[in-house]
């Protein structure tokens, strides 16, 4: 048993490392992307709207361009730097639009039950019906390229997950004694909601916001590839991808940079979430003792 009792703990402990791990790394990658973005309002090595044709295609630390330019001659450290800032605007503002507009989508399917619920969760089946990126492609098609439409229709595309999250999460919660308690003292749905059920429920929604973060970045990268995001002159990761395509084969790096800066934000982020999870979901405390 005592062996058993050591391999256990062994085990538990090689878990926490991991777990920390994920966390750190999350937090160092998701930390660089912000401090880039930030700097960025101050400082860039070069204008990165500044077109100069007779400097395209330069190399890797040539005529001290960082990562080179591209085919107008535009520093690409600077383009990624200002693109980290979109990015994170869209980001935030996306994952904004779907916690203020799901939490009390959810809510009100928890708290409410029977129709109420029923209806909530059908007009999510119903959305749920067309993948995430499709249905802002359609939203971004009616209000028109730009970078707040796109920032709208990610957000309202992403309205389902956090509404089912946040029913689900809230149920078990409303069946705990001091909610009944509360209830009992004949304290109404919404003060039970946003006073008693909210609190304990927020780990579980900050660490869907996270998830939610690195799928708005694709997302978003996404629609400024196929250029219905973000619009020239603004940099933007997706649309330099796409830039990038028509001149693989005289300069493949110019996919490589933006390429790399989402898959980093993405990782940092997803990671991040993981972290998250972990550190604050008490469950998994008891595999720690």
């Amino acid at each position: 048993m005592s062996d058993v009792g050591q391999d256990m703990r062994r085990s538990s402990r090689g878990r926490l490392r991991w777990r920390r791990v994920n966390l750190v790394v999350g937090l160092v990658l998701v930390g660089v992307v912000v401090v880039t973005a930030f700097v960025s309002f101050f400082w860039t090595p070069f204008d990165p709207e500044q077109v100069t044709v007779a400097d395209r295609f330069y190399g890797v630390g040539e005529a001290g361009h960082w990562l080179g330019t591209d085919q107008l001659g535009r520093d690409i450290v600077s383009k990624l730097m200002v693109g980290s800032r979109n990015t994170l605007f869209v980001g935030v503002l996306a994952v904004g639009i779907a916690i203020v507009v799901g939490i009390p989508l959810g809510g009100l399917a928890a708290t409410r039950r029977g129709w109420v619920e029923e209806l909530v969760m059908r007009l999510s089946d119903l959305m749920f019906a067309f993948p995430a990126v499709l249905l802002a492609i359609l939203l971004v098609g009616a209000l028109g390229p730009s970078t707040r439409s796109a920032m709208i229709a990610i957000g309202f595309a992403y309205v389902p997950i956090v509404a089912r999250v946040t029913r689900g999460a809230a149920l078990p919660v409303l069946e705990r004694d001091f909610v009944l308690a509360a209830r009992s003292y004949g304290r109404g749905r919404a003060f039970i909601f946003v006073r008693h059920v909210l609190p304990n429920i927020a780990s579980v929604l900050i660490v869907q916001a996270t998830v939610l973060f690195a799928l708005a970045i694709l997302a978003e990268a996404a629609l400024s590839f196929l250029g219905i995001g973000t619009q020239p002159p603004t940099p933007s990761w997706g649309r330099s991808l796409n830039d990038a395509q028509t001149f693989i084969s005289v300069a493949p790096t110019l996919a490589l940079w933006p390429g790399l800066a989402i898959a980093l934000s993405v990782l940092g982020f997803n990671l991040l979430g993981d972290g998250l999870r972990d550190a604050l979901d008490p469950r998994l405390e008891v595999g720690r003792t």
